[in-house]
């Protein structure tokens, strides 16, 4: 393959990556803001998978445990945590730390027979082997007839630049300096514009802190939300069936003066 049809590669999987990550596992697993057709959830569940996200429930315990505790005590990915921890340490555990009982805080993804065998029964260091070497890495070979030896390692490539993407724009959105704030919400939740420009629009995280349930980052024109777009489109078109834009913002989160920095 020539150079830019390497280019191509790199960054369509880092597109698949970043929408398996955003829609897929975020907005649809996560949180239920939407629903689709099954073949279209697989594959944003597998283009997480591919780009090191791990399990779907492994994933979705997690963040739904994040925003219950957020930037509190029990948050795994609190920038209060330390480097070491938010950033790597907390995947390297053995099992699920006591207040996290995926059984019960994902009942829904536990009916998916699918989910459950990628789970494998809780077991972390199994499911990670199965997640993010067997399947991340080993099934990418799959792609050597279409791609040929340079293009799989481009995308392997791809897959380890995006596994950091999400830990680092998470702990970017959770320090208050680095963006500002619509709503009052009991963390640090912050919206940081250029990630949201850049990264799917995840980067208006105080709006969604403050509002999870809604597929709609954006609140105001600037707030360019690229997968609420696509989610408009594939929604146009039929494959996606329900799809959630409540603004009523809780009573109790009343806005705040917005300063973009």
């Amino acid at each position: 393959m020539d150079n830019i049809s390497l280019l191509y590669v790199f960054f369509g999987f880092v597109l698949w990556h970043g929408l398996g990550t955003s829609i897929g596992y975020h907005r649809l697993l996560s949180h239920r803001s939407l629903a689709c057709r099954k073949w279209l959830e697989y594959f944003l569940v597998f283009g997480a998978i591919f780009g090191f996200q791990g399990s779907p429930i492994w994933w979705t315990s997690i963040h739904r445990s994040h925003h219950k505790h957020s930037d509190k005590e029990f948050d795994l990915h609190a920038p209060s945590q330390g480097f070491r921890f938010w950033n790597y340490d907390w995947f390297l555990q053995k099992t699920y730390p006591s207040f996290i009982i995926p059984k019960e805080q994902c009942v829904d993804l536990y009916k998916d027979p699918l989910y459950r065998f990628l789970e494998c029964d809780g077991d972390w260091p199994k499911a990670q082997w199965l997640n993010f070497f067997w399947i991340a890495v080993v099934a990418r070979m799959v792609l050597l007839p279409v791609l040929g030896w340079q293009g799989v390692l481009v995308s392997l490539l791809a897959s380890v630049f995006f596994f950091q993407m999400p830990l680092v724009f998470n702990y970017v959105c959770h320090i208050p300096k680095y963006g500002y704030k619509s709503y009052k919400t009991t963390d640090d939740s912050v919206n940081v514009w250029w990630i949201g420009l850049i990264w799917f629009g995840e980067g208006w995280h105080n709006n969604h802190h403050a509002e999870p349930g809604t597929a709609n980052m954006g609140r105001r024109p600037f707030e360019i939300d690229p997968s609420w777009i696509i989610l408009k489109c594939l929604k146009a078109i039929g494959l996606v069936t329900r799809l959630d834009d409540s603004k009523k913002m809780p009573q109790e989160r009343v806005p705040v003066a917005v300063t973009v920095k």
